[in-house]
């Protein structure tokens, strides 16, 4: 067990903070839901009753469908882009998919190879890009959560003020969807954007998302 906390710490480190954080929205969610409804005159609520409503589930949709927007963009981005000095992106003139050799694919593939990576036609397409496909797939199924919850709990707003509840369509086209979508786009893509060109020019000791402390502004591809 202490070898495979060592070996996977990393992703546990990851995984117990966005478990923490998950219940400490769900709880603030709950106790925020609460002083609405009671300003407004109505019953409160039970945290049960709040993390398995729209309103929950909407704000948790939409925070991950952008983060996985944000990786997958920048996946696909840095196969075809470059950005020079930036240890996140590839030497310049190394653009592209590049060739079997390069990634050790097909006859180019080492024994420790993934089976996958050492067959040929579709199956190694699908390997060679399912990173990608996974976090885009991500991404969709997180975007249509967002957009379903979001249609029920904005219907719940309209119905509360006497208004007519709107379709799953509608709502996509309204302000209100695209408003808090866009609100967590930029936010993500200003993140990526800061990390790529901050990353030219400032160091973190030991950190493979940094160069070498001593490393040439101008060196590209560098870990530390």
């Amino acid at each position: 067990m202490r070898r495979f906390v060592k070996d996977n710490a990393l992703s546990l480190f990851f995984l117990v903070t966005f478990l923490i954080a998950l219940a400490g929205q769900s709880v603030a969610g709950t106790a925020d839901a609460n002083d609405r409804r009671l300003a407004d005159g109505g019953a409160t609520i039970s945290w049960s009753q709040y993390v398995t409503s729209s309103d929950f589930a909407v704000d948790v949709a939409e925070n991950w469908q952008s983060e996985y927007l944000q990786f997958l963009l920048f996946i696909l981005a840095t196969v075809w882009l470059v950005q020079r000095g930036s240890p996140e992106s590839k030497k310049p003139g190394e653009e592209g998919g590049e060739s079997d050799a390069e990634q050790r694919t097909g006859r180019h593939a080492t024994p420790g190879s993934p089976e996958w990576a050492r067959a040929t036609g579709l199956r190694q397409t699908l390997y060679g890009n399912s990173l990608g496909l996974v976090m885009g797939t991500i991404f969709v199924l997180s975007w249509l959560a967002q957009s379903v919850a979001g249609t029920a709990s904005y219907n719940e707003q309209q119905l509360s003020q006497l208004q007519d509840p709107v379709s799953w369509g509608g709502y996509v086209m309204s302000p209100d969807f695209w408003d808090r979508t866009l609100q967590n786009w930029q936010s993500e893509l200003l993140a990526v954007l800061s990390m790529v060109v901050l990353s030219v020019y400032l160091r973190q000791r030991g950190s493979p998302e940094s160069k070498p402390v001593g490393a040439p502004h101008g060196e590209t591809a560098a870990e530390g």
